[in-house]
């Protein structure tokens, strides 16, 4: 009666972070530190423009989005990357990210790649979106570890021909999640390189790319332009969650060449779930004002400081470039995750719920991710909490 597709799927990780922990008491007070739900404060006046404009919740909004949303993001796009798109043809709006990096497989992913199932390339940990995106269009979802040895990006380069002569798409996060790596521009002409070679599409998940120390991580279309690639090769993804700490707001977009774009408008047609226009009128807003980004970045910038300094000579303690998250290096982070919370009351995601097993290996089984997201005494506690636990 039900299909047999998403049969073994594992549990998400967060029902098993809570199968793990839950039937535990916790060791002193609670502070959670896993998800990435951004705590900061979000622009007061984001609320004022919604209620200047309640009276539109009456009516159907654009599917694809405003002319002055999609406007003000070709803006930001611009002025961010140097990227020159077209807000009528080159962007649609999306309901956050994650929908979008869904509905960009079902609508972009040909249904078969020299007669085959087509691949899609995942690195391996991942935003698990990725792989049940492939596992929905019948796609064979190929796991790559990006690991300290490729410095916390996977290395597509080094596939064997038969598995990118199949590729249809390639994901990739960057900044990554968990580990806060940046894809270089060297990075970028490779795999540029790589799929205008084997013809397949670069699904650029850029949804930290706000969060950062000291230079802007590059971006999808810039890379794009830069090197001369087919417009149609990169699909970037982004939204207002960690920029702007608007998690709940659910504004986002993909941009990349007019037939990618105009596919999914036409999916989203059908399927879609359009923001509403009171909503779609405050992200208008927002993505046209810097001053509450900075300050954004600014605080991070403080708990990266603090977190080098808690960590000092902590061998296994990696300090990102960008994001908001800590992937430190614990021995086994399943282990240590509970431990952390039997004797601290910290919470903490084990990494191999990021990860896949592969060939008996997974990537993250070593690994805990830790959320900058709280205020930072909040944060301090709790990383001096887990160092004294886990490396003293």
């Amino acid at each position: 009666m039900f299909p047999e597709r998403f049969s073994n799927l594992p549990a998400y990780a967060f029902p098993r972070l809570r199968a793990l922990l839950d039937q535990h008491a916790p060791g002193g007070d609670v502070l959670h530190m896993t998800i990435g739900e951004p705590k900061h404060a979000f622009p007061a006046w984001v609320a004022d423009v919604i209620a200047e404009h309640s009276a539109e919740f009456n009516r159907y909004p654009p599917n694809e989005g405003s002319p002055e949303l999609l406007q003000s993001i070709a803006t930001w796009l611009q002025t961010r990357y140097g990227a020159a798109v077209n807000s009528a043809e080159q962007i649609v709006a999306l309901n956050g990210t994650r929908e979008g990096l869904y509905n960009a497989a079902m609508a972009l992913c040909p249904e078969t790649m020299g007669g085959k199932p087509p691949v899609i390339l995942i690195p391996n940990p991942f935003y698990q979106v990725y792989m049940v995106a492939a596992l929905s269009i019948g796609a064979e979802p190929v796991f790559v570890p990006a690991t300290a040895e490729s410095g916390f990006l996977p290395d597509y380069t080094a596939l064997p021909p038969e598995v990118l002569e199949r590729t249809a798409i390639a994901y990739l996060c960057s900044p990554s999640n968990p580990q806060g790596a940046v894809a270089s521009r060297a990075y970028w002409q490779d795999l540029l390189g790589l799929a205008e070679k084997h013809d397949f599409q670069i699904f650029a998940d850029e949804c930290y790319s706000e969060i950062y120390r000291d230079t802007p991580p590059v971006g999808g279309l810039q890379m794009a332009a830069e090197f001369g690639a087919d417009p149609e090769r990169v699909v970037v993804f982004h939204s207002l969650s960690k920029r702007s700490n608007l998690a709940g707001l659910r504004s986002g977009f993909a941009a990349s060449g007019p037939r990618s774009i105009a596919r999914l408008k036409q999916l989203r047609t059908y399927a879609g779930a359009p923001l509403p226009l009171p909503l779609q009128r405050a992200a208008t807003k927002v993505w046209a004002d810097e001053a509450h980004v900075i300050e954004n970045r600014a605080l991070y910038a403080e708990k990266f400081q603090m977190a080098d300094e808690i960590f000092a000579g902590v061998s296994g303690y990696n300090s990102p470039e960008a994001g908001f998250f800590l992937w430190i290096e614990v021995g086994d982070g399943e282990a240590a995750a509970l431990k952390l919370w039997q004797d601290t009351g910290v919470r903490v995601l084990p990494g191999a719920y990021l990860s896949r097993d592969v060939e008996g290996e997974n990537p993250g089984k070593k690994y805990v991710r830790a959320a900058l997201v709280a205020p930072k005494n909040e944060a301090e506690q709790g990383l001096i909490r887990l160092r004294d636990c886990l490396f003293k």
